[in-house]
């Protein structure tokens, strides 16, 4: 299967984004298409939209960027709650249309500030059945007419989402990404995801967590295509391997100025995973540095692979070799580091 590359786009209301320069109109429709048709000179297939209340609308800024490109993909960050399945599977499928086939959609089931929305999800067993009924829902939407689903969070009798979804060689919808590394969510991932997401953890976790959601899949009888698994991480990358690792120290340097020890404590599974990897070192495998979290780095941002286009290249080689196919990478300054890593690292990650 061959590989995609992704970027990020932060689509946040406060400028600064984890050291990003641009403040003034940093979040116009001008600056963010400007990366947009970056991505799309520079190789990569298009880029996640990060969501959450107190960010601009990611599906209202998605539809903006594809207004403006021809073949930028963006990945639709949603949460379920926000939406209801038909609303979103409508909208989803009209955008789709529009765009020729460009939609991508990656579930959310992480904390967020339900009730300035009018949301309440209860404990994490809730949270993960509401969510995979919404993904079976969306799904069905998409591929059925005439749909009659009555689950325990959500219902709908004899609907049709139009216009409906054009196939387009073997693709039947948009591409389902989630993410999430508790056993709630895993199970979810292997029924009912098309890509699992992972964040940047070492090979051996990564390794792990492939064979388990492969043998998960398995057992609970997964009814769709063979799960497929991506990789969100920030790639440092200078030119060469001593400028990178000095860049990267001194960034993390900066980052510890003012730094409030633990913020990330008692967050979800997955970012848990990550702040414990400090604890074994402050570089794992070849280039995976561990500092960054225990500054305040968090999400992506709180592994990164360090060094050269090379030493990159290297290393996403490893994840790909352990079945990764789909890469969300990213650093600061954005711009730069699309047009960077566009020219320097995707060309020696061609299959």
């Amino acid at each position: 299967m061959s590989l995609e590359f992704l970027w990020y786009i932060p689509n946040q209301v406060v400028p600064g984004h984890r050291g990003e320069p641009i403040t003034a109109d940093h979040n116009s429709i001008d600056t963010l298409t400007a990366q947009a048709q970056a991505l799309e000179r520079h190789g990569w297939k298009g880029a996640l939209l990060g969501t959450g209340w107190g960010r601009p609308d990611t599906f209202t800024v998605a539809t903006a960027l594809a207004a403006r490109t021809t073949t930028f993909e963006p990945l639709i960050a949603v949460r379920p709650g926000y939406w209801r399945p038909a609303n979103f599977a409508s909208a989803a499928a009209t955008l789709d249309h529009l765009s020729g086939g460009r939609v991508r959609v990656n579930i959310v089931s992480g904390q967020d500030d339900l009730a300035a929305y009018g949301d309440s999800e209860g404990d994490q067993a809730h949270r993960y059945a509401r969510t995979k009924e919404f993904m079976q829902l969306v799904r069905k939407l998409w591929t059925s007419d005439d749909v009659t689903y009555h689950g325990e969070h959500f219902q709908v009798t004899g609907s049709t989402v139009t216009p409906r979804i054009a196939r387009r060689g073997g693709r039947a919808h948009p591409t389902l990404y989630f993410g999430g590394a508790s056993a709630a969510a895993e199970t979810v991932a292997a029924t009912e995801a098309d890509v699992q997401l992972f964040w940047g953890e070492p090979l051996d976790g990564i390794a792990e967590r492939i064979d388990r959601l492969r043998t998960l899949s398995q057992r609970l009888g997964r009814e769709h295509a063979p799960l497929e698994f991506g990789l969100r991480i920030t790639t440092f990358v200078r030119e060469t391997t001593e400028q990178a690792w000095a860049d990267a120290e001194a960034r993390v340097a900066e980052m510890a100025v003012g730094h409030v020890a633990d913020r990330h404590r008692g967050t979800a599974v997955g970012q848990q995973r990550l702040l414990d990897l400090a604890a074994r070192g402050d570089v794992l495998d070849d280039n995976l540095y561990t500092a960054p979290g225990r500054v305040g780095g968090g999400g992506a941002a709180t592994t990164w692979l360090v060094g050269s286009p090379g030493d990159v290249a290297k290393s996403l080689r490893k994840y790909r070799d352990l079945g990764i196919t789909h890469f969300v990478l990213s650093d600061t300054p954005y711009l730069r580091e699309i047009g960077r890593q566009g020219d320097h690292l995707l060309p020696l990650l061609g299959d």
